[in-house]
């Protein structure tokens, strides 16, 4: 609970300290009017959150560790979809990986033509290690190459994302 409240502090310090220029840097950036009106919705809908851009969120996650939580709401491009159903999506958040995000109780999924929209997602943000069969199992969901599958041979520290609602922008 410590590590929690530690947190959610830092997590409110850096978004309540940057300044104007960086916080309009994205001129995509998605204002919480767009999200309280009729974008189509998967999961449960969410309004009245604080909305934290991708960039935002990325500092969050250079505050946690394997095991930290934290619930959030951020909106982001959408870098790639599973094309077998539309059971996970990665979004930018301009760190080295993008997150990725799976939704709640696998209780619902996304059109796999997401790539390259904005999303704004709600849920738990969270650091995990992945194993090597689950990575290669979505290098195969995403229609990566043999070659690409049998490339990954290591397990891999991941940010991570449990949506309960996921909200299309474009």
């Amino acid at each position: 609970m410590k590590k929690l409240f530690s947190i959610l502090t830092i997590a409110l310090i850096v978004y309540s300290c940057k300044d104007n220029e960086s916080a309009g840097a994205s001129a995509a950036v998605i204002n919480q009017e767009e999200v309280t009106g009729d974008l189509p919705v998967f999961g449960a809908d969410f309004k009245n959150e604080t909305i934290l851009s991708a960039y935002e969120l990325g500092e969050i996650y250079s505050n946690l560790k394997t095991g930290d939580t934290v619930k959030v709401t951020f909106e982001g491009p959408v870098k790639e979809v599973c094309q077998a159903k539309g059971c996970w999506m990665q979004v930018d958040v301009g760190a080295e990986d993008p997150v990725m995000v799976k939704f709640k109780d696998y209780g619902f999924f996304v059109p796999k033509d997401l790539g390259g929209k904005r999303v704004v997602v709600h849920g738990m943000a969270f650091i995990s290690e992945v194993p090597v069969e689950e990575q290669q199992h979505y290098a195969k969901d995403a229609g990566k190459s043999e070659a690409e599958i049998a490339a990954i041979t290591l397990p891999k520290k991941s940010l991570g994302f449990t949506a309960s609602g996921v909200k299309i922008a474009e």
